[in-house]
């Protein structure tokens, strides 16, 4: 059988590989989709990727694929790991954090400052993919990121290092990277904080992505990856940001929630309301993600069981404490019908801590004049459309009344979406991968996503 388009997603725990066909035309179709465990634990992700192409034939009852390109995106190996070092933690620190996030990192570590001797020792264990280095707005402070960069350069890491700072220091850093014959790792960016209040993350953010392209064959069980993807290779989470850009484009304000095994993202693009951006106290990115890394279903349960409290669950769910422990016990990656009621317990309650630390809110501030209430982080009360992807949102029979159930909390100091918002469902589980195929064929992406939505407009 011939395929236009195989695009894999390597995640934590599952890896999902998506055929499509028509991709060259005005009709583009998926046509089918394959299943296995991640191997990255065996030191080889291929082999999970193989096992999902054969289940992917048995769905299609083909003995054969003949395949034109091929697509990835991975979380595989830690994903990307990435560090970001900045000067002051309200400014530069999060203007660089937003680039990181929104480019489908996982941050291991962030610092604001001239790096001491214990931050030098903590980015030399953490085994990073990428450091992202910035600081001072243009032609402001130049110290700290020449001190920052002499330090790591001075590591000898042998990693890619991305300046994203000042202007003023560029010829600086490239002197002092070729200093310590580390020149060949860095890479300049423009500044992610350019002037007060004024974030520029977009170049950086893809600056990052084709920087982790060509180095993740590199990392620990992802080697033989490249033998199987002749198109690009991007983060997962950075692959779901891009569909949501792209369906930003047509649908306006929106949300989307990602669920996954280890971690639960959130990825918004909203100007906000014009009320609540005059209150803001420091400027926002139009599309932000964050990411909870405690709040995974799976790799991560235990914790996520600890955070809501197992007499909480107990309640919940209407058991007793032997019935939750054997269920902890015997919890499974895809769950059987037993353990589906803590599953969706779990998933309603990682969507809606994860809401709660994505959303911004009012803040009461006193001053010689009285109380005045202002805003901080990201106004999401201008959104529109509230997206369900990822195992959890995609797959659970009660996914539905688990985002209806969080969008009806009340917290008027909070800014989150309202009630009203229209629920959609990435109903063939695909938007991560068409966040990659978007890369090449925006028309044909767009298309496919809004058919696994079920958008009719």
């Amino acid at each position: 059988m011939k395929i236009d388009c195989l695009v894999a997603e390597i995640g934590s725990t599952t890896t999902v590989v998506n055929a499509f066909n028509g991709i060259h035309t005005e009709n583009p179709t998926f046509v089918g989709q394959g299943f296995a465990p991640t191997s990255v634990l065996f030191g080889d992700v291929t082999i999970g990727l193989n096992q999902a192409i054969e289940q992917l034939k048995q769905c299609l009852a083909v003995s054969t694929l003949e395949i034109d390109e091929t697509f990835a995106c991975s979380s595989a190996a830690g994903g990307l790991k990435m560090s970001v070092h900045g000067l002051v933690h309200d400014m530069t620190v999060k203007a660089a954090r937003e680039a990181a996030l929104g480019a489908g990192a996982n941050l291991h570590y962030v610092t604001s400052g001239v790096l001491n001797y214990f931050d030098l020792e903590k980015i030399k264990s953490l085994k990073l993919n990428i450091i992202l280095l910035a600081g001072g707005v243009d032609y402001g402070e130049t110290k700290t990121a020449l001190e920052n960069a002499e330090k790591i350069a001075n590591l000898k890491l042998s990693i890619p290092v991305i300046y994203a700072g000042n202007v003023q220091n560029r010829d600086a850093i490239k002197a002092i990277f070729k200093h310590h014959n580390q020149e060949k790792y860095l890479f300049i960016a423009p500044n992610v904080y350019p002037r007060i209040d004024h974030l520029d993350v977009i170049e950086t953010r893809k600056i990052i992505q084709n920087v982790f392209e060509e180095n993740i064959t590199k990392a620990p069980g992802m080697e033989k990856v490249r033998e199987l993807i002749s198109g690009h290779i991007i983060p997962v989470p950075g692959a779901v940001m891009e569909a949501t850009n792209l369906l930003y484009q047509i649908l306006g304000d929106l949300v989307t929630v990602d669920i996954g095994g280890a971690t639960t993202d959130v990825h918004s693009v909203t100007e906000g309301s014009e009320e609540v951006k005059r209150k803001l106290i420091s400027p926002e990115p139009l599309s932000k993600r964050t990411v909870e890394g405690d709040l995974g279903l799976y790799i991560n349960k235990d914790t996520l069981i600890e955070t809501i409290g197992k007499d909480k669950i107990i309640k919940e769910l209407k058991i007793d404490n032997d019935q939750l422990s054997q269920l902890i016990r015997d919890y499974q990656s895809i769950p059987n019908d037993d353990q589906l009621p803590l599953t969706e317990l779990l998933a309603y309650h990682a969507l809606s801590i994860s809401m709660k630390r994505h959303s911004g809110r009012f803040i009461n501030v006193y001053g010689t004049s009285g109380m005045t209430k202002l805003a901080e982080g990201k106004d999401l009360t201008a959104v529109k459309y509230f997206i369900g992807t990822g195992g959890a949102l995609s797959r659970l029979k009660h996914r539905l009344s688990i985002i209806e159930r969080y969008l009806n909390e009340k917290d008027e100091m909070v800014l989150k979406p309202l009630s009203t918002v229209k629920v959609l469902i990435d109903n063939q589980y695909i938007m991560a991968t068409l966040g990659v195929l978007s890369l090449k064929y925006p028309e044909a992406s767009i298309k496919l996503l809004k058919a696994s939505l079920a958008i009719n407009e």
